[in-house]
C-alpha cells in the first residue's frame, strides 16, 4: 500500500548544513529574479489579454444569438466552456495581485471575471487557493489533496465505503470522466460558500453569481427549445469542468506529499511538490501560464508573462543547488498523475483470484527526510489577496 507521505526527496541531494543556510537559499534566487525584471507589472500584456478574452467570449454569445435554435449551438457551447476557463485563469491571475497592484482593483477584476462571467464564487477560491499555495501537497493542510471524488493517500483509500470505494478502486480511469462534473462542482461549492459568508462580501458576491445564473439561463430558454438548452447547458459545463480540471491536474499530482509535521523550506516545499509542463504557446494558453508551477509557486505575484524567461534561471539554480527540478511533457505529467492514482486503489482491487497491482511498488517513493527549517511566506511574498467587502 502506497505510503502517506509519499515524499521522494531529493536522493542525492547537498546538505547545506544550517537552517540559516537553506533559508538564504530562496533569498538568493529572489535577489536573481529580481534583478532580471521579473517582478514587474505587466500592463500591456493583461490589457491586451483582458480585452481579447473579452472579445472571444462576446464573439461567442453574439455567435449563439445569430445561430438561433440549432444542434449547432453544440459547437458554440464548447468554444464556450473554453472561454469560461480563460475567465478563471484571469480570475487567478488578479487573486495573486499579478494584474493591478492594488487590493480593491485586483478584488473588482476576480470578481467579473469569477462571479460574473463564470459563476464561481471568488472569495471562495481565495480562501482555498491561498491554502494550497502555503502547504502544496501537504495532506493535512492542503485543500487540493485533501479527501473527496478522488483519494491521494492509503490512509484516505481506507476509510472509503459503498460506491466511494469503488470509485477509489478505478478512480485512473475515472479521473478525465469525473472532471466532465468539475464545473457543477465548482458552482455547487460557490453557493454552498457565499451562503456561510456574512456581511457585505456575501451581498456581492451573491448578487453577481444570481447576474451570471440569470443571465445565462434566461439566454438559453429565451434562443433555444428545451432539451436543446440542456443538452447546451451539459456540454457546455462538461468543456468547463474538463479544460479547468486538465490545466489543475498536472501541476502537483503524483509528486511528493507532505505532513504538517514534516521540516522543509520554503523553497524545497514548493520546488519538489510541483511539476512543470513543456510544450510551447498552445500548452502555455490551454494552462494559463501554471505549466510554469514551479515559478508561479515562489513567486506567485510574477506576471504570467514573465514566467516562461523566469523558467530557467530558476531550473539553473535548483540545478546547482542540488533540488530536483521536474519539467515534464503535458502526456507524461497526466501519465504520472494517473499511475499514482492507480497505486492508491490498488489495494482495494486486491481479491482472492485478483492479483495486486504491480504499480504499488513502481510509484512507491522515499520516506520523508527532515528539513531544520518549517515553511513559511518569506519576506516579499504574501498569499493571495483577501476581501471581506468591496472595499
Amino acid at each position: 500500500m502506497p505510503p502517506d507521505t509519499p515524499t521522494a526527496l531529493l536522493p542525492g541531494r547537498r546538505d547545506t548544513g544550517t537552517s540559516t543556510a537553506r533559508g538564504s537559499d530562496y533569498a538568493a534566487l529572489s535577489r536573481q529574479v529580481k534583478q532580471a525584471g521579473l517582478l514587474g507589472r505587466r500592463p500591456g500584456y493583461y490589457t491586451a489579454k483582458i480585452a481579447t478574452n473579452l472579445v472571444l467570449v462576446g464573439a461567442g454569445w453574439v455567435g449563439f444569438v445569430l445561430l438561433g435554435d440549432s444542434w449547432w449551438q453544440l459547437a458554440v457551447a464548447v468554444f464556450l466552456g473554453v472561454m469560461f476557463t480563460q475567465c478563471g485563469f484571469l480570475a487567478h491571475d488578479a487573486g495573486h495581485k499579478q494584474i493591478a497592484r492594488t487590493r480593491r482593483a485586483s478584488y473588482l477584476l476576480g470578481l467579473l471575471h469569477g462571479n460574473l462571467a463564470i459563476g464561481l464564487s471568488y472569495g471562495w477560491w481565495i480562501d482555498k487557493h491561498n491554502r494550497h499555495h502555503a502547504h502544496p501537497n501537504d495532506v493535512d493542510r492542503d485543500p487540493d489533496v485533501g479527501p473527496g471524488a478522488v483519494v491521494f493517500t492509503a490512509s484516505q483509500a481506507r476509510i472509503r465505503r459503498g460506491l466511494g470505494r469503488w470509485v477509489c478502486r478505478w478512480q485512473a480511469y475515472l479521473f478525465f470522466p469525473m472532471l466532465l462534473l468539475e464545473g457543477l462542482n465548482l458552482h455547487l461549492a460557490s453557493l454552498r460558500a457565499v451562503r456561510r459568508r456574512t456581511g457585505r462580501s456575501r451581498w456581492v458576491e451573491g448578487s453577481l453569481l444570481a447576474g451570471h445564473v440569470g443571465g445565462y439561463l434566461t439566454a438559453l430558454l429565451l434562443v433555444l427549445s428545451p432539451n436543446r438548452a440542456l443538452a447546451f447547458l451539459v456540454v457546455q459545463q462538461a468543456v468547463f469542468g474538463l479544460t479547468m480540471g486538465c490545466s489543475f491536474a498536472p501541476n502537483h499530482k503524483g509528486m511528493p506529499l507532505l505532513r504538517a509535521t514534516d521540516k522543509v523550506d520554503y523553497l524545497r516545499r514548493q520546488v519538489l511538490t510541483s511539476r512543470n509542463v513543456r510544450g510551447g504557446r498552445v500548452v502555455d494558453f490551454a494552462l494559463g501560464g501554471l505549466n510554469y508551477q514551479i515559478e508561479h509557486h515562489l513567486f506567485p505575484s510574477m506576471p504570467r508573462a514573465n514566467l516562461k524567461a523566469a523558467q530557467p534561471l530558476v531550473q539553473a539554480f535548483c540545478n546547482s543547488h542540488d533540488i530536483v527540478y521536474r519539467n515534464s511533457s503535458l502526456l507524461d505529467s497526466y501519465t504520472q498523475a494517473l499511475r499514482h492514482l492507480h497505486a492508491v486503489g490498488a489495494p482495494l482491487r486486491t481479491t482472492p483470484g485478483h492479483p495486486g497491482d504491480t504499480l504499488v511498488e513502481a510509484v512507491q517513493p522515499e520516506p520523508v527526510k527532515d528539513y531544520p527549517t518549517s515553511v513559511s511566506w518569506p519576506a516579499g511574498i504574501a498569499p493571495l489577496q483577501q476581501h471581506d467587502s468591496a472595499g
